[in-house]
């Protein structure tokens, strides 16, 4: 009898202990996740102001205007990453804001933080390919000469997860690409891609042309 009454208070001792542990544990998770769950509100609503501003700066008819709107962007944006910093989001828009301002070199890396990992790993494939559209944009900006084969690497990329749709600028940049590493060829079937996305595509329409134009001006010369 007495056994028994002992194993009774054992277990009730250790059901009370374990149930104080998984309280005790849900209450640290639970307020790991509401401070979580805080910070991502905050950074979620600087990230959006940040994206208005972007918005006001790309649309406003003075370069004061536009440069102000860039500036206090740029800022939410920085913000947002000390809240978030593996949050490829902040990091895209801190690079268009960058861009905007003419510091095209420190752009070029934000967008590089958001293409690296872990902070690529929660971007959609529209989202990367439109970041690696972007990022081949800055590259040719910065140096063209030296950066040309990565800009090309990047454009295949985009191109390529664009399941069928295509990306106008892209292609029209895969284009001038080519056409500048002499391959001719490959330069307007990419254009021609552009053209066929968006027949108004003025990039396209004057890549072909100055392909047409060399074309006819080697015929011209013919052969030595």
């Amino acid at each position: 009898m007495a056994a028994e009454v002992v194993l009774q208070v054992a277990l009730l001792i250790l059901t009370l202990a374990i149930f104080y542990t998984i309280h005790k544990l849900s209450k640290k998770a639970l307020t790991k996740l509401r401070t979580n769950n805080r910070v991502t509100l905050q950074a979620t609503r600087h990230f959006v102001l940040g994206s208005q501003l972007l918005t006001r700066a790309r649309s406003a008819p003075h370069k004061t205007q536009s440069h102000s709107h860039a500036k206090s962007a740029l800022t939410e944006a920085e913000i947002a990453l000390s809240l978030s910093p593996r949050d490829p989001g902040p990091h895209i828009l801190k690079a268009l804001a960058l861009d905007l301002l003419g510091h095209r070199t420190a752009a070029l890396r934000s967008l590089d933080a958001a293409l690296s990992p872990p902070c690529v790993k929660l971007l959609a494939e529209r989202e990367r390919g439109e970041a690696l559209v972007k990022r081949a944009e800055l590259k040719l900006a910065v140096n063209r000469r030296r950066r040309v084969d990565s800009a090309v690497e990047d454009l295949v990329e985009a191109v390529g997860l664009s399941e069928g749709e295509g990306d106008t600028t892209a292609f029209s940049l895969l284009g001038q690409c080519y056409e500048w590493k002499g391959m001719r060829e490959e330069a307007r079937k990419a254009f021609e891609r552009a053209l066929g996305m968006d027949s108004g595509s003025v990039l396209a329409r004057q890549g072909l042309d100055r392909l047409q134009l060399n074309q006819s001006q080697a015929h011209e010369i013919g052969p030595d």
